[in-house]
């Protein structure tokens, strides 16, 4: 059994979030500043999930709901923490908040080189849709 707690994030937990990211987080957002994470933050609250060990923060994961989409971004864990069920505690909890809110289905956005966190999300039951693929336009 891993010993974690599951907690949503506030807006003070921005910069330590960032630091862990630059660690455990493959790729990088336009969000990626105390500002971005901030505004999730009071928008959606619950939507950043931090797992913590005694304290430290050894995983993220972002579960958006925007009330049609139950969105996963940012599932991270710390190097050291890997394969030990964390990814897989977040999730849960993700899929938890997703189902008291309403949500039918979860959707992820995998970075497609990230090979091992392809594993990750097809031991959890997530499987990849290939007729989709991800339009951005920058606004700012």
């Amino acid at each position: 059994m891993i010993d974690i707690d599951i907690r949503p994030a506030v807006p003070a937990d921005a910069g330590a979030v960032l630091d862990f990211w630059k660690t455990a987080a493959e790729g990088t957002s336009i969000s990626d500043d105390v500002a971005g994470v901030t505004r999730l933050v009071q928008r959606d609250p619950g939507a950043l999930l931090l797992a913590e060990s005694d304290g430290v923060l050894v995983g993220t994961v972002i579960a958006g709901w925007d009330g049609w989409r139950a969105s996963l971004y940012r599932l991270a864990v710390h190097p050291s923490r890997r394969r030990q069920g964390l990814s897989r505690a977040l999730l849960d909890a993700a899929e938890e908040r997703f189902v008291a809110l309403g949500g039918r289905r979860g959707d992820a956005m995998v970075l497609e080189a990230n090979e091992p966190a392809h594993h990750a999300w097809a031991a959890a039951g997530y499987r990849r849709e290939d007729h989709w693929r991800r339009w951005t336009k920058p606004l700012a």
